[in-house]
């Protein structure tokens, strides 16, 4: 079986800007961009020229956005979930994704300015999650549970069974 998959993502709108933003943030490239007609239908959401569809790579991943208009909206039923390396990486990810209207939310997660969900995950955090210490890992997830962005010394302090 051949093919290929790409996440498809529905905006109202702004579909290039977040675009050039994730690529900006992700590294990345933007592969292509479609156009609403001219002369679009009486249905089109979006006058002529507007960006219809555009597809770009992130982190070897492939994506869509699709201006579709406002029939639907984007919720936390979705999110990009992204691994982060140390403190430094998570701190600059979440400052560059809240910014501009961006917002943080419970438990690490966040919204960024175009009201799409992401999980900021430590590698750390993951590692003590697969480590087989229950009790460490409830200490830890408590923690979390108090958090808006996520402190990776805390968290850690927590699973260890001391106090950060």
């Amino acid at each position: 079986m051949t093919g290929r998959i790409a996440t498809c993502l529905w905006f109202n709108g702004r579909a290039e800007e977040a675009a050039r933003f994730y690529v900006s943030l992700l590294g990345g490239s933007i592969d292509a961009i479609s156009r609403y007609p001219a002369e679009p239908p009486p249905q089109a959401p979006f006058p002529g020229g507007t960006e219809m569809l555009v597809e770009f790579t992130v982190m070897g991943q492939r994506f869509q956005i699709l201006n579709g208009g406002p029939h639907f909206t984007l919720d936390e039923a979705a999110s990009m979930c992204l691994t982060c390396k140390d403190q430094a990486e998570l701190d600059a990810r979440f400052d560059a994704l809240t910014a501009e209207g961006g917002s943080d939310g419970p438990c690490g997660w966040l919204k960024d300015r175009f009201g799409l969900s992401w999980q900021l995950v430590p590698e750390a955090m993951l590692d003590m999650q697969k480590s087989g210490d229950g009790a460490g890992v409830q200490r830890m997830m408590d923690a979390m549970m108090g958090m808006r962005k996520l402190d990776i010394a805390a968290l850690t302090a927590a699973f260890q069974g001391e106090r950060a």
